[in-house]
């Protein structure tokens, strides 16, 4: 199933390239080919057994290079599922959304740009559906394409200096993900089947202890750490948001800077479970760091697009806290809360796109009493700025809960930290709406249009999946619980397995 859905994906971006007539009807077509992959990862979704969500299910292995161990392999267990669906539910959003843009736009460009999305789809859902580590390793090498482009061709002006800055940082984690990729060749005989010497579950447990696999470790952790993005190696983030496009940034930062949280559970904790203990309590003070230092920085930016890459900063913090913890709910809520942001984080940059789509600009100074102009646009930002500062019945509010619940357990200290930065989410919320939305209209932004049609539909999918995940976030948490549970065992340190802290059927907290 993830052979077609992947191929599917990948040709359909191919021949939008090759057969020119495509190009007048790019977003026709992009909407098409995007929500067909929808109807493929729903049926696939339906056929997914929760009962044994921890496993790898809808496997599916052809070799490739037998002579090192290389297969090509697709399989997702409750985590992977959700992530996959991240993806394809962001994908026709952000086609819809970007629908005003491109009709300005030639037909060549619009078609390249659709492409472009299509292939980075395709891209998306073979990385979170990969099980053989040199294939991640390859598909997280070739998401650089699609972005880079994405970026630095249909960006804001500076776009090809911030280009070359995305690429620069991301090759730089790649390139330091591939010596650890290539040392674990170095293990190959503790491997009884050398024909799937690559896969996650094979070499999990026979990766040798001590200095070895610190170093393995090191490798993953730092190329993960790049692209999640982390404290201190986050500075290409708030450059990149700030000239690529609304929906360039909500496929960046929604789904494939959560490459980096994913990374860590699925390849760092099962593959190198001795160096995580170790460095566990490092990382964690590095994601309080993040919280903090993101949420300041947000609230000091000028630029609305800037402002929101530097609260994923925080809220990354929150997803490393949660999985370097110790605790299977704070783990469990880490796993939710890359899926809750995706869909938050990804409102906010449409929103404010609508936004700058009318005036030219996300710069703070230039507004001002916008509320009584686009009192629409106003509300979806409010809405999905509370999603993502963890408002209760929205979805931001289970995940940070189960975050810091299950750290306050295990390290209260480090809790209460983390709780500082709650505080600050408000305030790098509240300023610049009171900044961009109240206050008196300038003279010039009268003769502005509110929401359009499509516009409406896009925001009310977002906030309606802000609200399910609000409350009624079971479906998700019940199938990422058991990855959670056995992913924090490979991290605890402190034999911690339960927090008390509960949902019930309904997804209430308990």
């Amino acid at each position: 199933m993830f052979t077609l859905t992947i191929c599917f994906a990948a040709l359909a971006a191919l021949a939008l390239w090759l057969i020119k007539p495509l190009h007048r009807f790019a977003r026709i077509y992009g909407l098409v080919v995007s929500l067909v992959v929808v109807v493929l990862f729903v049926i696939m979704a339906l056929n997914f057994d929760t009962s044994a969500a921890g496993t790898v299910q809808f496997v599916e292995t052809y070799p490739w290079i037998p002579q090192i161990g290389v297969s090509i392999a697709w399989g997702v267990n409750g985590m992977g599922l959700v992530m996959v669906g991240l993806a394809v539910f962001l994908v026709p959003v952000v086609i819809l959304a970007s629908w005003n843009e491109l009709e300005e736009e030639s037909a060549y460009r619009a078609g390249g740009y659709v492409a472009w999305v299509l292939l980075l789809e395709a891209i998306m859902i073979g990385l979170f559906a990969s099980r053989d580590v040199f294939v991640f390793y390859v598909l997280f090498e070739l998401m650089i394409i699609p972005m880079y482009f994405l970026i630095g061709r249909y960006g804001g002006e500076n776009r090809k200096r911030t280009a070359i800055k995305f690429l620069l940082y991301s090759l730089a984690g790649g390139l330091i993900m591939l010596v650890g990729v290539v040392a674990l060749m170095a293990y190959s005989d503790k491997v009884d089947d050398a024909s799937t010497l690559y896969l996650v579950e094979t070499l999990a447990g026979n990766i040798p202890e001590g200095t070895a696999q610190i170093w393995l470790f090191v490798s993953f952790f730092i190329a993960f750490a790049i692209k999640a993005p982390m404290f201190p190696v986050h500075t290409w983030l708030p450059d990149t948001t700030a000239e690529a496009r609304p929906g360039t940034s909500t496929l960046l930062v929604g789904v494939l800077d959560k490459l980096g949280s994913y990374g860590m559970i699925a390849f760092c904790l099962p593959l190198f479970p001795e160096a995580s203990q170790a460095a566990a309590m490092p990382i964690m003070i590095l994601a309080i760091i993040s919280i903090l230092w993101g949420g300041f920085a947000a609230i000091a930016s000028k630029n609305l697009m800037r402002l929101i890459a530097f609260t994923s900063v925080s809220h990354f913090g929150f997803m490393i806290l949660g999985i370097f913890s110790g605790s299977s709910v704070a783990m469990t809520g880490a796993i939710v809360y890359m899926v809750a942001h995706g869909v938050a984080t990804g409102a906010m940059f449409l929103t404010v796109g609508f936004l700058g789509q009318r005036t030219g600009t996300y710069e703070i100074s230039r507004y001002g009493g916008w509320q009584r102009v686009t009192p629409l646009i106003a509300g979806v930002f409010l809405v999905s700025g509370l999603a993502t500062i963890a408002m209760p019945g929205l979805s931001g509010f289970i995940p940070e809960f189960m975050v810091l619940a299950g750290t306050f357990k295990v390290h209260t200290v480090l809790g209460i930290c983390a709780v500082f930065g709650m505080l600050l989410a408000a305030l790098y919320l509240l300023w610049p709406y009171q900044k961009v939305f109240t206050g008196p209209v300038p003279e010039d932004a009268a003769s502005y249009k509110d929401m359009n049609g499509i516009e409406k539909f896009v925001s009310a999918v977002l906030i309606a999946a802000m609200f399910y995940l609000g409350f009624a976030p079971s479906g998700i948490v019940d199938v990422v619980t058991p990855v959670g549970e056995e992913s924090a065992q490979l991290v605890s340190t402190v034999g911690d397995s339960a927090t008390g802290v509960s949902l019930n059927d309904e997804g209430s907290v308990q």
